[in-house]
């Protein structure tokens, strides 16, 4: 009897070791990740001033570009771009970490001054969310602009956002494990420099370049840049001239989608599996996955980004 209760004993034990280990395992936080919250050009869908089949249905999925990253260990927030979708897109950031009593995010970064990337700065303001001190990460002449141009200065004066400079280049640490690394690129930079960025996590790096002039006014080589990266969300606004209509291809000189897969033709696989295609126009077919567009490019390795697709870092 004794061996029996003895054993019976150590059974128990060992019970309620591996129970525990289960729940450690369970509770154990998860990895940080990005979400995508938007993947349109800036005058979204449908856009204004548009009579054709794209613009003749409303689709709620359909937001301006944006990216969200949840990181469960700190807690954290943060959004990539402010939209003028940032009141939908920010309320599906939230239902990430539903238990963050905060409802504003932890930061916001910015890649430039065009209406789709910044404009939904004002939502943070006292007409509607009046956030007290979210930091907004911008380069040096974006941070200038805002601070000296209204209705941003508000913003600034009011205590509702705290402009954060970036440096070229130079990492910034906003939790344990995770850093942001903005780089310049060619664009239209009427009010402000305009920058992608690399997100690096304790696993993974992801380069996100939503807004580009053609690859070759680029310094960098992107070629190269996305062997360094795990995953690379770049600008294809245009899949070809065909979409521009009446408008001089030379005022809006993103590489064109057709042109991108031509540039890495070439690349391994496994290096075209990082290439996911964001920021579409309005007109873009790469936004009806079944379009003979849409299947061309998943023929040739690469991919389309859709609103709520996750990447872990």
């Amino acid at each position: 009897m004794k061996i029996r209760n003895s054993l019976v004993g150590l059974f128990s034990i060992f019970l309620a070791a591996f129970l525990q280990a289960q729940v450690n395992k369970s509770a154990a936080p998860a990895d940080p990740y990005l979400i995508v919250l938007g993947t349109l050009q800036d005058g979204g869908s449908p856009h204004m001033g548009c009579e054709k089949n794209c613009c003749k249905s409303i689709d709620s999925n359909k937001k301006v570009v944006s990216l969200g990253l949840i990181d469960p260990t700190s807690g954290k927030r943060f959004l990539f771009e402010a939209t003028p979708d940032i009141a939908s897109q920010l309320k599906v950031l939230n239902q990430s970490m539903p238990e963050k009593k905060s409802l504003a995010p932890d930061g916001i970064f910015l890649t430039h001054a065009h209406v789709g990337h910044y404009a939904g700065l004002m939502f943070l303001g006292r007409e509607a969310m009046n956030s007290k001190d979210v930091p907004v990460y911008t380069m040096p002449r974006l941070k200038t602009f805002l601070e000296n141009n209204g209705p941003w200065s508000q913003l600034v004066a009011l205590n509702n956002i705290r402009t954060q400079a970036l440096s070229e280049d130079k990492w910034e640490n906003i939790a344990p494990g995770l850093k942001v690394k903005p780089i310049l690129v060619p664009h239209r930079d009427e009010f402000s420099e305009t920058v992608g960025y690399i997100i690096e996590g304790p696993h993974k790096k992801v380069l996100f370049i939503p807004d580009i002039d053609k690859w070759e006014k680029w310094r960098s080589d992107i070629v190269s840049l996305i062997k360094e990266v795990d995953h690379a969300l770049i600008d294809g606004t245009f899949f070809s001239t065909a979409e521009v209509g009446n408008r001089n291809i030379a005022e809006i000189p993103h590489p064109l989608v057709q042109e991108s897969m031509q540039l890495f033709a070439s690349l391994p696989a496994k290096e075209k599996e990082k290439i996911i295609f964001i920021h579409f126009n309005h007109t873009n077919p790469l936004l009806n996955e079944d379009s003979k567009e849409a299947k061309l490019v998943k023929s040739k390795g690469f991919s389309i980004a859709n609103v709520n697709l996750q990447i872990k870092l």
